[in-house]
């Protein structure tokens, strides 16, 4: 399959449709995270009363990023000619849902995504788990090999290996995963001209 015939696109959103700007050896020095331990998974084993406070800390903090989200380049165009071609285009991100709301209204491509199609990190499993994925899928009566899921990180990657979607990784120069990506764009206005 070549991706100009793919008609369903998941997107991770920070770092891929955004400029990453999520400093996460900070946000782990904040919240008392070992620097190895992934956040996501850290938080979730902390006793009821700790995840709270430090979810709370999470969710405002990456609010003032989300509100000064700028896109990343091509990203607007890409998903602009995707949503005219009449591709059915999805979110998934580690994020939380209502923020990433806000960032599509930040980098001005709200209109392109349902509200539905915005998965958040409590909506689904956080990546690299494919349980977003899948849900797409399901919600949109595809199979996950008729889609394509496009991110900056080996997360995206083992998410949508695990789901049976086709991969992109984009906005790295080099492709530190060819095992896991099944296209490579230096960037989404790259990405474009592939399609």
């Amino acid at each position: 399959m070549s991706l100009a015939h793919v008609k369903h696109w998941v997107f991770d959103m920070d770092g891929t449709l955004t400029v990453a700007v999520h400093d996460f050896a900070a946000i782990r020095v904040a919240l008392e995270i070992p620097p190895t331990d992934d956040i996501l998974t850290h938080l979730a084993a902390l006793p009821a009363a700790e995840a709270a406070a430090k979810h709370a800390w999470l969710l405002a903090h990456e609010r003032e990023l989300a509100l000064g989200s700028v896109a990343a380049t091509g990203a607007v165009e890409l998903v602009r000619d995707l949503a005219a071609r009449g591709c059915r285009l999805g979110i998934l991100t580690r994020n939380a849902q209502e923020l990433a709301h806000i960032t599509l209204q930040a980098i001005g491509l709200a209109d392109c995504f349902a509200v539905e199609d915005v998965l958040g990190r409590d909506d689904a499993p956080p990546k690299p788990d494919p349980g977003g994925l899948l849900k797409l899928a399901q919600a949109w009566d595809v199979a996950p090999a008729e889609m394509v899921m496009v991110g900056d990180y080996r997360f995206d990657l083992d998410c949508g290996r695990a789901a049976g979607a086709r991969t992109v990784l984009v906005n790295l120069p080099e492709n530190p995963w060819p095992e896991l990506a099944d296209w490579h764009a230096k960037d989404c206005a790259a990405l474009r001209q592939m399609i």
